[in-house]
């Protein structure tokens, strides 16, 4: 899109980034209202958490998960600077697929992660790309017995990669992985051995949700 297109079809009241975001997940759960987190002050006027909003949506594919959607990661807002550019600010937002149990009615700590996240690609200036992996230096969830100890990333399955006004936006899907995991893969880092991983856990679990109960 050139920038005279983006002026006719935008102005400074869109999100325009957010809204490319939204038609996404509308097409994924059509008429879902899903769960909303935002920060109480965002960060561009101070506040500490970098993402301007987390959405979890109730998925039955596969099996009954919770899926979480992040803004913030891309440019959301009316920008004319960034206006045709191959990558939305960093290229992608964060997803997060989590196995719905009677522990996990509470999902505050799955966002305050994904905000912990943020906050190290913001303060870094570095991003997560495909076949990525960090420790979580601890439990994923602190306070519960999980020996789900490290994250992976992998393209989300569903929602893939979007063109929007500002360029390519990639949703990234973080996916638990276990103690032993990542220590195998401490030995051979590298992102073939990652896709290797990722490609061993899809089998029985081809979206790749994180059970917080799996050994």
């Amino acid at each position: 899109m050139d920038i005279e297109t983006y002026k006719k079809e935008f102005s400074e009241e869109d999100a325009v980034g957010w809204d490319a975001i939204d038609q996404s997940l509308e097409k994924l759960y059509p008429g879902q209202q899903p769960k909303h987190y935002a920060p109480g002050l965002y960060y561009a006027l101070g506040g500490d958490n970098p993402l301007d909003g987390i959405s979890i949506y109730e998925s039955k594919q596969q099996e009954d998960h919770f899926h979480f959607v992040t803004y913030g990661f891309s440019e959301l807002y009316y920008d004319e600077e960034a206006v045709g550019k191959d990558f939305s600010k960093f290229g992608f937002e964060l997803t997060f697929r989590l196995k719905k149990t009677s522990e996990t009615d509470n999902e505050n700590w799955a966002c305050n992660l994904l905000q912990n996240l943020a906050k190290y690609v913001f303060s870094s200036g570095k991003w997560f790309e495909e076949f990525h992996f960090i420790p979580a230096n601890g439990p994923i969830r602190l306070g519960y017995d999980t020996d789900i100890t490290a994250l992976a990333f992998v393209k989300d399955p569903e929602l893939g990669t979007i063109n929007t006004p500002h360029g390519e936006v990639n949703f990234l899907q973080m996916t638990g992985i276990t103690t032993a995991e990542y220590e195998a893969l401490k030995q051979h880092p590298s992102t073939d051995e990652c896709a290797k991983l990722l490609a061993q856990l899809r089998k029985g679990n081809e979206l790749l949700i994180t059970d917080l109960d799996r050994k």
